[in-house]
């Protein structure tokens, strides 16, 4: 059987997750019967029909189902090889890819970051906050190099999860004359500017009120923390983060909920068997390093 080029395994992916020829060939720059002819040829050579083109979408046929799994896990392992062999282990040029949910980007990404860039320069960093449940998929696809998010939930198969330390949330409010504490039934008397429930930390505050019966007043939604602060700093709006984003925040303060809320195990999450980059290989030894630094309790 004739070998198939990476150009085929990459045509086939594009229509399976087009579901038709016109925006695959449209994504990939080229003409459809151009597409539609390599995508025959595969076909030749694989000995099979890997494409049902009878429908309104083009979908694989259960010998295609098969196929693409496979195209997909080469490609991934061939993209990690070429990012091997370009990896420089002085670290004067590379790349880290890092997934965060969106309350790490409040205190822990941006100074661990910071250092990373400080000492080498030539990296490449890119930041993405997004939910969960999308930086697993994105370690598993080798969109990511690694990611930041919690334990306790559901994780993905082929995701290895590290516990890293222990976060607690408070009420966290502009700095002034506020109470050190708070019964959590007063919560229903504050106006709260709240991460949007695509996140978990959403889920766990919704959890929290339930649990006691408050009625929560509710006047933003924000998919960013950083959002968030920013509204409390600028107004009468109160927010429910983790209590350590007030340090170095002056303009800020924490205010203990009673009952707390539950106590959440922060942690770094990576594919499991993934290549590790230098660049990967140093921030993961600085967030260690960060965590150790500042006393957080461990994780569990």
């Amino acid at each position: 059987m004739a070998t198939p080029e990476l150009r085929h395994l990459r045509y086939l992916l594009a229509v399976t997750e087009h579901g038709s020829f016109t925006r695959a060939a449209e994504h990939l720059h080229i003409s459809q019967p151009t597409l539609s002819q390599q995508l025959r040829q595969l076909e030749r050579m694989a000995g099979a029909q890997l494409l049902d083109r009878s429908g309104r979408t083009v979908r694989p046929t259960d010998a295609g189902a098969v196929y693409v799994e496979h195209a997909r896990r080469a490609l991934r392992e061939l993209a990690a090889a070429e990012r091997a062999l370009a990896d420089v282990h002085d670290l004067s040029r590379g790349r880290l890819r890092l997934g965060v949910t969106p309350t790490f980007t409040a205190y822990l990404v941006g100074p661990v970051l910071a250092t990373l860039h400080d000492r080498h320069p030539g990296l490449a960093l890119t930041v993405t906050e997004t939910a969960q449940q999308h930086i697993e998929a994105a370690l598993l696809s080798d969109d990511l190099d690694a990611g930041i998010g919690f334990t306790g939930g559901p994780v993905a198969s082929g995701i290895a999860v590290e516990p890293l330390y222990t976060e607690r949330l408070g009420l966290v409010v502009r700095a002034g004359a506020h109470e050190e504490r708070l019964a959590v039934d007063q919560l229903a008397e504050r106006e709260l500017a709240l991460l949007s429930d695509d996140f978990a930390t959403r889920s766990w505050i919704d959890d929290y009120f339930a649990a006691h019966g408050v009625a929560a007043r509710i006047a933003v939604e924000a998919d960013s923390a950083l959002a968030l602060i920013e509204m409390v700093r600028a107004g009468g709006l109160a927010t429910l983060l983790p209590d350590v984003v007030t340090h170095r925040r002056p303009e800020l303060a924490s205010v203990q909920l009673v009952p707390p809320p539950p106590a959440r195990t922060a942690a770094l999450l990576r594919r499991e068997g993934g290549y590790v980059s230098a660049a990967a290989a140093a921030f993961l030894g600085l967030l260690r390093a960060h965590v150790t630094e500042h006393g957080w309790p461990p994780g569990s």
